[in-house]
């Protein structure tokens, strides 16, 4: 069932409040209409202090602890990210306080395969709980929908992900970007601090060389100071030694940095024309959605449901299937023909408000 299919007007009863797990994550934020209107949302507990509220810390996310389940003030429990250290056992518990508290369960199937996660099946666990207990059943894309439908014979609600980055950002990105017409093209390739989902040295001999054949281009790779300096806590010495010779060969331009600020990462994706996802398996991204907000075009591999979340180039990467020719290809279209397919700020202000309605409804629904 999709968001359109649920449309009805909306309700005029006092405001239900929501257990978002969690609350503070832009994702949840987004949920809500601009002008805050609808469902009240509680703030993340702080980690070991549950009775003050988290600010920007949430992780371990207290409202997966069953006892704070069991005392907490709200009408509807909705799980969306946070449970990837928590025991299948400790999930079964906390499903069995609020269905004996007669609260509804929502769940935002947003990974079908955790992304830091090597071996899949605790994720396979958790999702086995989580999925058969829930009252009711969200997901991003079609192809994730038919995934959940296959596996435990449930049809979530289709609900697309709302824009990520903040409405004044986008407008700015799109008054400027028409003033770097002139500039080189400029590839990105964001290695984090290295998932369990990333490669990086199945992609970067190909990306690389690919990016020196073209005209007027640069290839631009970040990764964080944990993976490449001498005293990093995950140094990864084969690839920082590969990286640096090859920006020393002046073939691609490595900034080593900390993790960005949200201004500063929305302000390097907008400096990108293409931004490659190096990723061998996933379900979805929202590094994905923030370009394309930002109008810079997304390469994404096969793998997952990245596709099915809106106008994307594709290569073939998908746990042992790599294909170097279809990143080459992908790669040399996007400078040939500089697609712009990402969101317009029209259609962002028009889905917010849909995406709202449609968790409000879900809510009322439930709470009848």
């Amino acid at each position: 069932m999709t968001l359109a299919q649920r449309r009805q007007a909306p309700s005029s009863a006092p405001p239900l409040t929501i257990a978002s797990v969690p609350s503070g994550h832009v994702y949840v934020r987004h949920l809500s209409p601009v002008d805050g209107r609808g469902a009240v949302r509680l703030p993340d507990p702080a980690p070991g202090n549950p009775d003050r509220p988290a600010g920007a810390t949430w992780w371990p996310p207290v409202m997966l602890d069953p006892e704070w389940a069991r005392q907490a003030d709200f009408d509807v429990f909705h799980l969306h990210f946070g449970f990837d250290a928590c025991a299948p056992e400790q999930l079964e518990r906390l499903t069995r306080v609020l269905r004996g508290r007669g609260k509804p369960f929502v769940f935002t199937v947003h990974d079908l395969r955790n992304p830091h996660h090597s071996d899949r099946r605790l994720h396979d666990e958790q999702l086995d709980v989580l999925v058969e207990a829930a009252d009711a059943l969200i997901t991003l894309t079609p192809g994730a929908a038919r995934e959940i439908e296959s596996r435990w014979g449930r049809t979530p609600l289709v609900v697309p992900h709302p824009h990520v980055v903040d409405l004044p950002t986008m407008t700015r990105a799109l008054e400027v970007r028409p003033l770097w017409r002139h500039r080189p093209f400029r590839v990105g390739l964001h290695l984090k601090s290295l998932r369990a989902n990333m490669d990086p040295m199945r992609l970067l001999p190909t990306l690389v060389d690919t990016v020196a054949g073209l005209d007027d281009a640069v290839l631009q790779v970040n990764c964080h100071r944990d993976v490449l300096d001498p005293d990093g806590a995950r140094r990864d010495s084969a690839l920082s030694d590969w990286l640096r010779g090859e920006a020393t060969a002046k073939r691609l331009e490595l900034h080593v940095h900390d993790f960005f600020s949200d201004d500063d990462l929305w302000a390097y994706l907008a400096s990108l024309d293409l931004s490659v996802l190096p990723y061998t398996f996933g379900t979805h991204s929202g590094w994905l959605e923030a370009c394309r907000d930002l109008q810079t075009t997304v390469l994404a591999p096969t793998c997952g449901y990245y596709a099915d979340q809106g106008p994307v180039l594709t290569y073939t990467n998908d746990g042992d299937d790599f294909d170097a020719d279809s990143l080459r290809d992908a790669v040399v279209r996007a400078h040939a023909e500089r697609p712009r397919w990402g969101a317009t700020l029209d259609e962002r202000t028009a889905q917010r408000p849909e995406v709202a309605r449609v968790h409000e409804e879900l809510y009322r629904e439930l709470s009848r």
